[in-house]
């Protein structure tokens, strides 16, 4: 089944997956796998239609909140679909590349047990790993995970964006954004360089194209000079020479410019004109970590930039955030406020979460203090130090893989 599809996909459009994987499931004693996407905003998933449809019985799109699929989804973790019965099991199985959450399969199978399982969690492996692959040149894949249209600033901005989540034995990263359809002057970027994994966040002023064009120059220059091999301070100084250059002195940006060294957990940063970033520590203390802020870039007001330091303990989260979170409020009301913001991190990852899916519902519940209506774009960006022994154990569970070989 795996060495089928595995070759097929060399010379296979997107749009014939469903149909390839229907013609290989076979070998493995699958008799229906259906394959399902979530959407930008993770809340449907929504059916890869073969050439026949969509077919008898397959609803063509499922809600997360409160659903079987959903809880595959949010988990990470297959979920039975049906009691197992004389025509085999039925089963939600996630799909995910690496750690990034792509869907879920819907497999029935005429064996019930842990070979049979381990056969689906491989094949929602590889189905995964052939979507995300395909998806920059797929417009099929991109309207289906579409619930209305894109501003052309967010259409740039998401095909700028790294993976909303990464994971190996040392850090686990997730990042969020909102509004994702009108997301325009938020940027994050992440990026591993041996033992050194960077951290950057940026929001340029306005919220309209002429900002994502602005937070997209951000980002190419600070990538840029970071391939380079510059320091934090170069690379701040790298993105307000492309900004000037660019613009004058009419437009800027903020961003917080961070190093964490895996091998030892020293954190490194340099804030230029950004709100600072929060410290998480044994899921209850918090800190805001202070350093001397240089000027936004593009201004050049000539305020040096100063790299401060915090040593960081196994465990510890690292979350940089821009002030659409925080300042997020309903008419009339109070901020949702940097206090809510920790508290449901908190909250939510002693729950036991994955952390994409706290990060999920963070997003979810700006939105619904906001009324669904965000002002300011809103992104998050969070990075936890597992420490230097590389424990991939605790980064699987962090992020809800899935387990092996059952379920």
């Amino acid at each position: 089944m795996l060495a089928g599809l595995l070759d097929a996909s060399h010379l296979m459009p997107l749009e014939a997956l469903a149909d390839k994987t229907a013609e290989h499931v076979g070998a493995a004693g699958f008799t229906e796998v259906l394959i399902y996407v979530a959407d930008l905003t993770a809340t449907g998933l929504h059916l890869l239609e073969g050439r026949g449809g969509a077919g008898a019985g397959a609803e063509p799109d499922i809600r997360i909140e409160g659903t079987a699929a959903g809880r595959a989804f949010q988990y990470g973790r297959p979920v039975a679909a049906a009691p197992a019965d004389a025509g085999g099991a039925h089963w939600w199985v996630p799909l995910v590349d690496g750690t990034e959450r792509v869907g879920v399969l819907r497999v029935r199978s005429v064996h019930d047990d842990d070979r049979a399982r381990q056969d689906a969690n491989r094949l929602a492996a590889l189905l995964a790993l052939i979507i995300v692959g395909k998806q920059e040149s797929s417009d099929t894949l991109a309207r289906l995970v579409r619930n209305r249209p894109m501003t052309v600033a967010a259409e740039m901005q998401w095909n700028l964006m790294p993976q909303r989540t990464y994971a190996d034995g040392r850090v686990v990263i997730a990042a969020s954004m909102e509004p994702a359809y009108e997301i325009s002057g938020d940027a994050y970027e992440y990026a591993l360089d041996g033992p050194l994994a960077h951290l950057t966040i940026f929001d340029a002023m306005g919220h309209d194209t002429a900002a994502g064009l602005c937070a997209g120059l951000a980002v190419g220059a600070c990538r840029n000079a970071r391939r380079q091999g510059e320091d934090l301070i170069a690379k701040g100084d790298a993105v307000e020479a492309a900004l000037i250059e660019q613009y004058g002195q009419e437009r800027y940006v903020t961003g917080i410019l961070a190093t964490l060294d895996t091998r030892t957990g020293m954190l490194s940063w340099v804030n230029r004109g950004h709100l600072p970033p929060i410290l998480i520590r044994d899921n209850r203390w918090t800190s805001h970590l202070r350093c001397t802020p240089g000027h936004p870039m593009g201004t050049d007001l000539g305020l040096p930039a100063t790299v401060c330091h915090e040593q960081l303990q196994p465990g510890d989260r690292v979350v940089l955030f821009t002030d659409g979170i925080t300042e997020a409020r309903r008419p009339g009301g109070a901020e949702f406020g940097r206090d809510r913001f920790t508290e449901f991190l908190i909250r939510h990852h002693a729950d036991g979460l994955p952390l994409p899916e706290t990060l999920r519902r963070l997003v979810h519940a700006v939105l619904e203090y906001h009324e669904g209506q965000l002002q300011d774009d809103a992104t998050v960006l969070m990075c936890e130090w597992l420490g230097a022994s590389g424990d991939t154990g605790t980064a699987a569970s962090l992020t809800g893989l899935p387990d092996e070989p059952g379920f």
